[in-house]
């Protein structure tokens, strides 16, 4: 899973750089994004099949009740991560469902650009800058 530091969840696959004057979500760039996110999508799938790999063969019956409960405590961590990582590829497939309905790119509340730079970052993104900030500051209201 990429961290929030980088830029890029798929390494290999370069930031679009857009021609000088070229529209905004052009085939270029929808092409491109489609790559990038199919790409993260293979990746995850990927390792989801080594952690299913990895439980198999690693699974022990320790004796130790303590070796039992470190292995089962890893186990655990690890399910949780793929479970994120499962979330993150239905909103990857709803993601590329977008690009193939011509509504990518676009905030679902304000419908500005959201801009190329947020969606290398964040390639999933479904609200501009501004939008996204509100919809934080109003969470933190609820939650204090």
């Amino acid at each position: 899973m990429p961290d929030k530091q980088n830029t890029l969840p798929v390494r290999g696959i370069e930031p679009y750089q857009p021609a000088d004057g070229e529209e905004y979500m052009s085939d270029a760039q929808l092409e491109h994004f489609d790559k990038l996110l199919n790409a993260w999508k293979r990746q995850l799938q990927e390792e989801v099949e080594r952690t299913v790999s990895h439980m198999r063969d690693d699974a022990n019956n320790y004796a130790d009740p303590a070796d039992r409960a470190t292995q089962e405590e890893e186990f655990a961590l690890e399910l949780r991560t793929r479970d994120r990582e499962r979330k993150l590829i239905r909103k990857i497939d709803q993601t590329l469902e977008r690009i193939r309905k011509d509504d990518y790119g676009f905030c679902d509340q304000c419908g500005v650009e959201i801009g190329l730079r947020r969606l290398e970052a964040r390639p999933t993104a479904t609200l501009c800058v501004d939008c996204k900030t509100l919809e934080e500051i109003r969470e933190k209201q609820r939650v204090a």
